[in-house]
């Protein structure tokens, strides 16, 4: 009798500037190659829906307060999960993911100082008792990761927050992989990219053995 197949999901998190994008893209090249099928998505704008609440979370002009931006963004990861996360994983496929909870912590939580019980209880809600199998948390100092930023062009609206902002979140990120060490795996954001990539795609590879994938 064979084994039932199920899919994998990995979440990629870090401050803004630890290249966690990059990464992600050149982690699906590596398992697409390798015969996987996957799938690239990100929290929030995975979906149409979520399109639209990212221009509004990352873009507006308008006051958002930090209830309100919370409440964004569990709506579009509600949205997420049914409408990719879960149809993906019934098929058995890799699911790389751009953010997803540990951000809303990290930024709603330890950044805005919004209450963890608070957000922890609605990301339950969201994600329906299924957390990503593997957290890759690209880390490294806010002040060299912001120069980063900079080089890129206009910062959008979380970007640009005070350097004091960025650090409560990197800090934020820190706790929580000394709370879940099984799954959230510590990168050092400054290291060349070739040998984050060989360090990345290790550890999507060892969370395959765990399951069985398309």
């Amino acid at each position: 009798m064979s084994a039932e197949k199920r899919g994998l999901f990995v979440t990629f998190e870090g401050i803004d500037g630890s290249g966690k994008s990059t990464q992600m893209q050149l982690c699906a090249q590596a398992l697409e190659a390798a015969g996987h099928s996957v799938v690239i998505t990100r929290n929030p704008g995975g979906t149409a829906f979520g399109l639209e609440l990212r221009q509004i979370l990352l873009h507006s002009t308008q006051t958002v307060y930090p209830m309100s931006e919370l409440l964004l963004f569990i709506a579009d990861r509600a949205q997420h999960m049914n409408e990719m996360v879960f149809p993906a994983l019934a098929e058995g496929k890799v699911i790389l993911c751009d953010r997803h909870m540990d951000s809303t912590l990290a930024y709603q939580g330890y950044g805005r100082g919004l209450p963890l019980a608070t957000i922890r209880e609605l990301n339950e809600i969201a994600i329906q008792g299924h957390k990503p199998d593997l957290t890759l948390l690209f880390d490294g100092d806010p002040a060299i990761l912001a120069q980063r930023v900079n080089n890129r062009g206009q910062a959008d609206r979380l970007e640009g927050e005070k350097a004091d902002f960025h650090r409560r979140v990197r800090e934020g990120f820190l706790e929580l992989a000394q709370l879940e060490p099984q799954r959230i795996q510590v990168l050092n954001a400054l290291e060349p990219i070739e040998q984050l990539q060989t360090q990345t795609l290790q550890h999507v590879q060892n969370a395959l053995k765990h399951c069985l994938v398309s």
